[in-house]
């Protein structure tokens, strides 16, 4: 079998000089002749090299905004370019390749070699902690993280979160307010709420934020907590609350960041045909079934 990870190698370093230099999409392909010639074998994969940077960089927009909503806390120009490139290559291997000749396991391996090997001391603990991120966010956990005991979770630094579920009255039909994010998932408002004063507070703050709606929340109507892998702390337990929230039937205006790419008002009807991640289906479900108990109670009143 041809050497892949070698494979791998040369595509980095194509990648590298391609965003260092700034250069054209054109000589990209002169930048991977050279480097295939330099560093190159007898049985490096060359269709899989050039299928690797060309889905790389067909690509690169939705990979950088999965980048930045997996490492928020890190804009994407202060990444360093060695390890910017691994992950633009890990990410496209994880999210497009086909699964049953790169396991998604492989491509976040194979990620944090190329840290290990190009990178700076903690660039493979960087690496390997975006694209865990992404892979829970995928709804495929790894063995990591199932074997997390309840008396070690309970360590785990915690971060406070807070979600919505938006709705508002229009035409007599409720709709709900919903984003849509980089993985292809709808799903809701949510954020950090740890410097607000209450969860309440937090959630109108980020409905305003990420919707620019202004909301009143209500009453609670879920929670959840799940362990995450940040980029820089490890391990991370995140515990998020989902409140019910108010607001008059109006344009919808995204935030340009966070990894999301839509926003959208939908009737509750057509709820049912959403692609939603597994945890979040029931909490709408539970907000769905709130409003039509009160819409119910008001059409007998």
């Amino acid at each position: 079998m041809a050497n892949r990870h070698l494979a791998r190698s040369v595509v980095l370093q194509t990648l590298f000089e391609w965003d260092t230099t700034h250069a054209s999409a054109s000589a990209v392909k002169d930048i991977l002749a050279r480097n295939v010639l330099e560093f190159g074998g007898d049985d490096i994969d060359q269709p899989f090299i050039h299928q690797l940077l060309s889905g790389v960089l067909a690509k690169k927009e939705d990979i950088d905004l999965v980048i930045e909503k997996a490492a928020p806390e890190w804009p994407l120009e202060r990444i360093a370019p060695v390890d910017r490139n691994i992950l633009r290559l890990g990410l496209f291997e994880l999210l497009f390749s086909d699964r049953t000749h790169v396991p998604a396991k492989v491509a976040i391996n194979e990620a944090i070699e190329l840290a290990k090997t190009f990178g700076g001391d903690s660039s493979g603990r960087f690496v390997n902690g975006v694209l865990g991120a992404v892979y829970k966010e995928l709804g495929e956990p790894g063995k990591d993280e199932q074997g997390v005991k309840k008396a070690k979770r309970e360590e785990l630094p915690l971060e406070k979160m807070g979600g919505a579920i938006v709705y508002a009255k229009h035409d007599g039909q409720y709709y709900l307010a919903l984003v849509h994010d980089v993985f292809g998932k709808w799903t809701l408002s949510k954020g950090h709420i740890e410097n607000d004063t209450t969860p309440q507070a937090g959630v109108m703050r980020i409905i305003k934020e990420e919707l620019g709606l202004t909301a009143t929340v209500e009453n609670q109507v879920g929670e959840n907590e799940y362990v995450a892998s940040h980029p820089e702390k490890g391990k991370v337990r995140k515990h998020v609350w989902f409140f019910l929230a108010s607001s008059d039937f109006e344009p919808l205006t995204l935030k340009k960041s966070g990894g999301l790419d839509d926003a959208k008002w939908f009737r509750l009807q057509d709820i049912i045909d959403l692609n939603f991640y597994d945890d979040m289906l029931p909490i709408v479900t539970q907000a769905v079934q709130t409003l039509l108990d009160h819409a119910h109670t008001h059409a007998h009143a």
